[in-house]
């Protein structure tokens, strides 16, 4: 005859459940915490004035011109979020992308806007060209269509310098060209600018999961994909090394793009490095969320905080979401 064990039978060493009978109780063993202070929110500037205009793939973010940046900087300050990530839509597009780093350029002014108004809010700024060629590529292409390496990189610095004398406090070189970190650091400082952080996109891969961000700063390629300089998804162990590289080269932060098919390699990344660790929740990822809540499919609330702490657990220190600001709204009810 089969018996089975009585619970007093149970070793009392072997009774985990006892700290998960309350949320007081829940709460104070938590090994993972979440705070709106580990959030970088994006944003997309444009030109124009009084622009707020809604991003169809991207529910709830819009593209914003300069004088609405005030506004949002005074709400996510008073929502702790202590960070902004600027991508600029250009006002005109050219095969160099020129707008990148001119003087008046859209990123430009709205880093001086930002630090005018919230000198307190950290300021980051993407440094890439997809954004402002009129081909979509990253990058000077040759006669064949193919990234030219070096000639970007001496553009991506620049486009760099002239982000940091408008006031950027941090540079984020996204762009994937070999050797852009050193180059950028020593443009940096021969300019002045040794202060000026840099957060390296240093493990960007070339996944499905930005399409929803081509669609919000129209920087899809015109032809081609951009899978000869990212990251092949398949491939950690290089990701691991392109880490190691930008620290080398002179990041002070590095970064893994995409986070959720790729939370293992956050993890190795943070076992093998001792700098602060970011992992960007991209634009399909949150465009999966939006879509499956607005179908009653999920609890939202639920499933965005399961997925910001899960990529906390993995070891980032900063996440950059787009779900910054209702997360924040979340967390902060939840701890009143």
């Amino acid at each position: 005859m089969t018996t089975t064990r009585s619970s007093l039978e149970i070793p009392a060493a072997h009774r985990m459940r006892r700290l998960r009978r309350s949320e007081p109780l829940r709460a104070m063993v938590r090994e993972t915490r979440l705070a709106p202070t580990d959030f970088i929110y994006p944003i997309f500037v444009t030109h124009g004035r009084g622009v707020r205009e809604p991003i169809a793939s991207m529910p709830g973010q819009s593209r914003l011109s300069v004088d609405q940046l005030a506004r949002e900087a005074a709400e996510l300050r008073s929502l702790d979020v202590p960070a902004i990530l600027l991508f600029g839509l250009p006002a005109y597009k050219d095969a160099q992308g020129s707008e990148a780093w001119a003087a008046e350029g859209i990123v430009q002014r709205a880093v001086r806007e930002l630090k005018d108004a919230a000198p307190e809010l950290v300021v980051i700024t993407d440094v890439c060209l997809c954004e402002y060629t009129d081909h979509g590529h990253c990058g000077l292409l040759d006669e064949h269509g193919a990234v030219i390496n070096d000639a970007t990189v001496e553009l991506l610095a620049q486009t760099a310098v002239s982000q940091a004398e408008a006031g950027a406090d941090i540079i984020a070189p996204s762009d994937m060209m070999d050797g852009r970190v050193g180059v950028i650091r020593a443009a940096l400082d021969s300019a002045g600018f040794a202060e000026t952080a840099l957060l390296a996109y240093a493990a960007k891969f070339a996944s499905a999961f930005y399409g929803p961000f081509r669609d919000a700063a129209d920087s899809a390629p015109a032809f081609g994909d951009r899978r000869a300089y990212q990251l092949d998804p398949a491939n950690g162990r290089e990701a691991l090394r392109a880490i190691e590289r930008d620290l080398a080269e002179g990041a002070d932060m590095v970064m893994v793009k995409p986070a959720l098919a790729w939370l293992d390699l956050v993890r190795e990344a943070r076992e093998r490095v001792d700098v602060p660790l970011a992992a960007y929740n991209v634009s399909g990822e949150y465009a999966m969320v939006k879509a499956a809540a607005a179908q009653g499919w999920l609890d939202e609330e639920r499933i965005v905080l399961e997925i910001l702490i899960g990529i906390r657990r993995a070891g980032a220190d900063l996440i950059l979401t787009y779900h910054a600001k209702e997360a924040a709204r979340w967390l902060a009810r939840r701890s009143s």
